[in-house]
This record gives C-alpha cells, structure tokens and sequence, in this order.
C-alpha cells in the first residue's frame, strides 16, 4: 500500500522555543520528514525564535545535529538535509521584553500562510500573543499554536483561553495534544465510522467494559518540578485519557469537519457522572533495589502527588448506560504501552458442550509502541479428537500492513502539516478544554480535602493492588501491561 502525500503552499512557520528539547527531537525532525517526501516546497520558511543570540548558521547546524541524531539515515538524506537547510532562519527575541519582535516582523511574508508554535512555558502564552498583535503578526489568516498543559484548573484554563482569545479568534488557535496525532487514534474513528461491522455493537448492548491504558516504563526524572505540582492526573487523564474516551465513546458526527467531531466530544466530557472515590486509586512508586522512589525524585518525603492513577468512569447517556470506563496511567510501570480496549460481552448462550466458559471478543486498538489493531476471536482448536476451542488474534500491524515505505507519521509530523492546512479536527476546542477541567477538579478536590495518601506500588509492576481491585470487585480484570 502506497501513502498518497497532499502538498501545502509555501508557508512562513515560526518556531518559538526552538532551541528546547521537544523542538530538536520532534518538532524539526518531523518537519524535514515532512519535506523529505515532499509535503512543502522549499520557498517555505521555517523561523526559530528563543532568547539565545545566534546567527541563522548557528542554528542551522543545531537543526542539523538533531535531525541527524532523531531520524533514520537513508540514501538521500544529505542532499535533502541540505536543502531543508536552507528553509531555515532565526531570529532572537525575548518573549517577556521588547527586544527582536520588529525584527520578527520584518521577516514575515503578506502572501503566504503564517502560523506560529509556542513550544514554550504556558506562563509565556498571553505574553507571546500580545507581542504578535502588537507587532501586527496576527493577522485575519495566521495559526497560534498552543502546547498542553492547557492550565492547572478551570479557572486558570478559562483566564488563558481568554489571554489567547484577546488577540486571535478561536478558529485561529490550535491546541496540541500529539496523542490526538497518532495513526492508531484517527484509525479509531475510520474502524468505528467507515465500516457497518463495529458501530452497530458500539453500545451498552454489546459491550461488556472499556479499558484505555497510558503506561510509562520510565519515571519522572528530568520532571521532577512539574510533575510534583500535576501528577497523573493533571499530566495525563484530564487531556490524553480524556481525549482517548472522546473518541472511544463519542456518537457518529453529522459530517467529517473540526467543529462537527469536537462538538461530539464535548458532549461526551459534559455526560461523565462524577466519580467516587471508591473508584480511584492513586499511588506512587517506591524505591527499590532498581532505584530511587517518587518521594527521593522529587526531594519530598511528605509529597501526595501521584505517579499512577486508575479511575472507573461512566458516561450517562442512551449508548453507553451501565458500561465501565476504566482509565489508568502511571510512571514506572513494566512496559511502555497506550492502548484502548473494547471488550464484548459474552455469547449469551453457549451450544458446545463441555468446553468451558465461551468469553466475548476483544478488540484491541495499539497507539504505542507498536500501532495497529488486534481483534481476538474464538475458532475450534484444530486437530481431532474432540471440539476444543481457542481463542486467537486476528492482528494488523501498520508497519506489515502498510510496509516500510508507509510507516505511519509522527504525530507532530501530521498535526504541524494539519496547522499549515488550517484543519483543526485533531486540536482540542476551548470549550473541550474546559469541560475536561470542570470534570477533573471535583475529584483532584476530593482527594485534597480527604488528603489520602497514594498507595505505594513496585517499580516494574502494573501498579498499586488496590487498583487490580478496581476491576476485581466487578468481576472484571485488567488486560496485562506489555501483554
């Protein structure tokens, strides 16, 4: 299977914060990527902004470290690399001063598609915003794009909505969350809308339980100051577990567009029942003989924050009535692994004798780090003797299915060409932000005012017991992490 790639007109791209981490190994990798297979032409221009005073060359050669040391060599690289190169400009400015925004100006062309990324502090947001406006860069047609985290709470999330909606529209503003930019998670809405097999069973009728997992094999290091004022559930469930069960659960939208889908989503968020606290366990990892724990990370012995949280969720609406959502993520667990989990109910009459229970379909939905799609299902167990069944996979991994020439994009790859585009389905809505805040705050709320301590948990090990009972006292377990 070929990949068909939809050129864009030139474009004038500015990158603030492009000296950080997330921009040398995503950002601008995934935009030579993207000219490498010929998405942009070379008339357009890729800007880095931060506070370091460099010379254009200087930063050509940092872009040309990173690309070589976060993508895969190939035959052409060189040639290509040193035509990306050439796409490249910088310009220092100081995002809390005046200094190089008028040079910045001057930089940008009236005739093209202009759109600036914000690979920075939220803290840095209205401030960056004011400056584009003032400097006359936020024009009618340019796209501000926004990285998460989106707030720490409904009200801070509404007063940065309103900072950013001071100075550009809400079609213009693109709030990022790369999860949203996965094959695996688009392919979710192509299994459920663009074939008549699955969404008939998409409903309370059919499915038994839904289970979407975030697991991190690594900890917080190099986190340890953010991540002690957020946790899990700031960091991970109010956008990336939330967005996932948008997806999950949302009903068909009218028409493939931005505000179609997001107003769908939105409706989700805005069912959720609020959540006891019977159905929450949050912990944090322990020291072993491996390593330090979360308290030794973060230099507090008396820290409450949670490097793992599982959460039972329901959504009061017709579809999903008396269906779980289990979400759980956490640091330091034994493998690597975002994946959804629709599992069926079982065959509510079994004909074949003495074979045992007979256990509903699976389906499973990979996001990382292999994508693709497993549906297991019950054959006969080949051989004679007797009717024996088992259960087996029917697996489609991208990377076989589509072959190397097709490997699946990286997210940031799709979302920064879809800025360019001017297609905001897979970035988050104000509103969508909102709700999830709203939601999110009455449980951060409660465990603060019970001030219950996390439950610690082994690194390496799927998590605290109390959240394997979680689904136990339901009758139900978790799909293995890494299995």
């Amino acid at each position: 299977m070929v990949s068909r790639v939809i050129p864009v007109a030139p474009f004038d791209l500015v990158l603030f914060g492009a000296t950080g981490d997330l921009a040398r190994r995503k950002i601008l990798p995934g935009l030579f990527h993207r000219f490498e297979v010929g998405q942009f032409p070379s008339e357009a221009r890729i800007i880095g902004s931060a506070r370091s005073a460099m010379t254009p060359d200087e930063f050509r050669a940092q872009v040309q470290a990173a690309i070589r040391e976060f993508t895969p060599d190939t035959p052409t690289r060189g040639t290509v690399l040193e035509q990306f190169l050439h796409c490249l400009d910088y310009v220092a400015v100081d995002a809390r001063g005046d200094a190089g925004w008028a040079e910045l100006a001057g930089r940008m062309r009236p005739d093209v598609v202009r759109a600036f990324y914000l690979s920075v502090a939220p803290s840095l947001f209205a401030g960056i915003a004011r400056q584009l406006e003032h400097h006359g860069m936020a024009t009618a047609d340019a796209r501000i794009v926004v990285e998460k985290p989106f707030g720490r709470d409904l009200e801070t999330a509404r007063e940065l909505n309103a900072s950013l909606r001071s100075f550009f529209q809400e079609h213009q503003i693109y709030r990022i969350d790369h999860y949203l930019g996965k094959e695996t998670v688009q392919n979710l809405m192509a299994l459920r809308f663009a074939n008549s097999l699955f969404e008939p069973l998409w409903n309370s009728t059919h499915v038994d339980h839904v289970q979407i997992t975030v697991a991190e094999s690594l900890g917080i290091e190099g986190r340890e100051a953010y991540y002690d004022q957020s946790g899990a559930m700031r960091d991970m469930v109010q956008n990336h577990l939330v967005q996932l069960l948008c997806l999950t659960a949302m009903e068909p939208p009218s028409k493939f567009t931005p505000n179609a889908v997001r107003d769908e989503k939105v409706k989700v968020i805005e069912a959720l029942d609020p959540v006891e606290p019977s159905d929450i366990a949050r912990g944090q990892y322990r020291a072993d003989k491996g390593g330090d724990g979360y308290l030794d990370h973060v230099g507090d012995p008396q820290s409450r924050t949670e490097s793992f949280i599982a959460i039972k969720v329901r959504i009061a609406n017709w579809r999903w009535a008396g269906v779980p959502f289990y979400l759980r993520t956490g640091k330091r667990l034994r493998a690597r692994v975002s994946e959804i989990v629709v599992q069926f109910r079982d065959p509510p009459h079994t004909i074949f004798p003495n074979v045992g229970p007979v256990h509903g379909n699976r389906l499973i939905i990979r996001l990382q780090p292999d994508e693709g799609i497993t549906l297991r299902t019950t054959i006969k167990d080949p051989g004679p003797g007797g009717f024996r069944l088992a259960e087996v996979p029917l697996d489609m991994s991208f990377a076989e299915a589509l072959g190397a020439d097709s490997r699946p994009q990286d997210a940031y790859e799709r979302l920064v060409m879809d800025v360019i585009r001017g297609d905001q389905t897979l970035f988050m809505r104000g509103d969508e932000v909102e709700a999830a805040w709203a939601w999110a705050d009455t449980i951060i709320e409660g465990w603060e005012r019970s001030r219950d301590q996390p439950y610690p948990y082994d690194q390496g090990s799927s998590g605290p017991e109390e959240a394997l009972m979680l689904m136990h006292r339901d009758g139900r377990r978790w799909r293995q992490i890494g299995g």
